[in-house]
């Protein structure tokens, strides 16, 4: 039987990307920072128990060189980014990455005025730097430098996943990303006076697994998949599809706040005019049929993928 390893399985897509492995009936090597983090462990010790013999957690911290080379023995498929272990590891065939769609672009306008207003998979962020959008910098930069060192080698290939917004239930209330909480200041009422026009394109947390799933089995996927819904959705338009079925409706907002206040209130707490002017009330497409063509990915609509994110979160603030 061969062996996936999934690095950060403790996280919100890995422990997703575990669970979903076991329930094919795969072995699955995972690994976390630190074994002595019960709390953030106890869903891996869970899935150990109820699947015995199938999934070996290992410790590993990205920061240390070869930290993940007991993890990765007998592995045939790694989700990683240190992929310097992948060399050492003779048994690695293949590596699928997690990216983000944030490696393909820095502001929305980019998508507007160089790609047609259309996201491709032949889009590459060229324009953020450490000081410029450094979360988005971060994410091309660690991308290519994957592709480099896949490049260097001719034994194991390189898939790349660029997945939107990753919303949906989490599996794990140790887990947190500042995407979600953003979505979650509008289910808690924090925008009730409106909200500032940006757009994001979303995609569910199991579409995302499925994905990477299936970017590892198939022989013929190859180079890069946008794993995202079609179009960007306004954050109104959130508020929207979650209004029929919100426990509180009233506390959502209702209309887009106005520009010039948006812009006012970025510059007090320190964003500069060029984001605005690059982000706000800024709408794109995204072509998605790669992923659709290629790996077979049916996407769950918005409204299914925001109204399931809002149903997990109220679960989760029900048992606080």
């Amino acid at each position: 039987m061969s062996i996936s390893l999934v690095t950060g399985g403790s996280g919100y897509i890995g422990l997703h990307l575990v669970n979903l492995l076991l329930e094919k009936g795969e072995k699955v090597h995972t690994t976390v920072r630190s074994l002595k983090k019960i709390a953030k462990c106890q869903p891996l010790l869970d899935l150990q128990f109820k699947y015995p013999g199938m999934l070996s957690i290992f410790e590993a911290d990205l920061m240390k060189d070869s930290s993940f080379n007991q993890a990765m023995q007998g592995c045939t498929v790694g989700t990683t980014n240190v992929l310097e272990s992948v060399n050492r590891c003779e048994s690695v065939q293949r590596v699928v990455l997690t990216s983000s769609i944030a490696a393909m672009y820095g502001d929305c306008m980019e998508i507007v005025s160089q790609h047609n207003s259309i996201l491709t998979e032949d889009c590459w962020n060229e324009t953020t730097s450490p000081t410029n959008n450094p979360y988005h910098y971060s994410k091309v930069i660690a991308e290519r430098a994957a592709w480099k060192l896949q490049q260097a080698q001719a034994r194991w290939d390189l898939v790349v996943i660029n997945p939107a917004l990753v919303l949906g239930p989490s599996l794990t209330s140790e887990s947190s990303s500042g995407s979600l909480y953003m979505v979650e200041n509008i289910f808690r009422g924090d925008n009730k006076l409106g909200c500032p026009e940006l757009y994001y394109p979303i995609v569910d947390v199991q579409d995302v697994v499925e994905a990477h799933i299936r970017a590892g089995t198939n022989p013929t996927a190859k180079g890069r998949y946008i794993v995202a819904g079609d179009q960007a959705l306004g954050l109104l338009e959130m508020a929207d599809l979650v209004r029929p079925i919100h426990r509180h409706p009233k506390v959502l907002p209702r209309w887009n706040l106005p520009r010039l206040l948006v812009y006012a209130v970025g510059l007090f707490i320190g964003v500069s005019s060029k984001w605005f002017a690059g982000n706000v009330g800024v709408r794109y497409q995204v072509d998605n049929s790669k992923s659709v063509r290629e790996l077979g990915i049916s996407y769950r609509s918005a409204g299914d993928v925001i109204r399931g994110h809002y149903e997990g979160w109220l679960k989760s603030q029900d048992h606080r």
